[in-house]
């Protein structure tokens, strides 16, 4: 009978499920908050957008509370992931990367959730200038920060398990699509249709955590067992 050694840390699955009902959550408690009322963009003119977030003050802090807890088992689930492929004998600039995008991604969590919060503050309401400059920081850091650090979590993770077979192909396949769409969420800065690219990466990537963190939970290592660097 094989020994095994027991990982020594978080469960992965268990983060990766709080993380989507905090940000599901998050989501969902908007929406209802508003009563129907449709978003309005950060490229709304300012008089539409003081209307709309006078009119939803609760529902604005709501939600960015949600969203700034979820960058906790968010950033956890980061340093765990990175954690268990290490323990699994990845030796690989790849879970560097994907340490750095994790942890990017969290901090751009935290940045968004606040700036949200800041705008259901009577004075910054009260200035149209400053309301608008808060609520594209909200945007942007949730949006294109959050999605490009994600592509290099993903990234950094896939490449590393494609070469150790850590992962089933398929899911590797999607990591790398999401890779993909996370960095070119980053054109969005020059061209607006390219925001498209941020939903994508954000909601399917709810997926594909939850089904890497089951993966990689499934996977084992024998006790006394060398590493096995990847090469890359």
């Amino acid at each position: 009978m094989t020994e095994t050694t027991p990982f020594r840390g978080p469960s992965l699955i268990l983060l990766a499920t709080v993380y989507i009902l905090v940000a599901v959550s998050g989501l969902a408690a908007g929406a209802m908050l508003r009563h129907g009322a449709s978003y309005v963009t950060p490229f709304a003119p300012a008089e539409q957008l003081s209307a709309f977030f006078a009119q939803s003050q609760t529902a604005t802090r709501v939600s960015n509370f949600f969203l700034f807890a979820s960058a906790i088992p968010f950033g956890i689930f980061a340093v765990t992931v990175v954690s268990r492929l290490r323990f699994l004998g990845v030796r690989a600039t790849g879970t560097g990367i994907a340490l750095f995008g994790g942890l990017a991604a969290a901090m751009a969590l935290f940045l968004s959730g606040l700036a949200g919060w800041i705008v259901s503050v009577p004075e910054v309401l009260a200035s149209a200038p400053v309301l608008k400059a808060v609520v594209f920081l909200n945007f942007l850091t949730g949006g294109a920060f959050y999605a490009v650090g994600f592509g290099l979590l993903a990234a950094g993770v896939s490449v590393t398990c494609f070469f150790t077979r850590l992962l089933p192909r398929w899911l590797v396949a999607l990591g790398m699509l999401l890779a993909l769409t996370g960095e070119l969420s980053s054109l969005s800065l020059i061209a607006y249709p390219a925001n498209f690219f941020i939903p994508i990466t954000r909601f399917i990537g709810f997926l594909w955590m939850l089904m890497a963190a089951v993966a990689l939970t499934k996977r084992t290592r024998r006790k006394g067992a060398p590493d096995e660097p990847a090469p890359v």
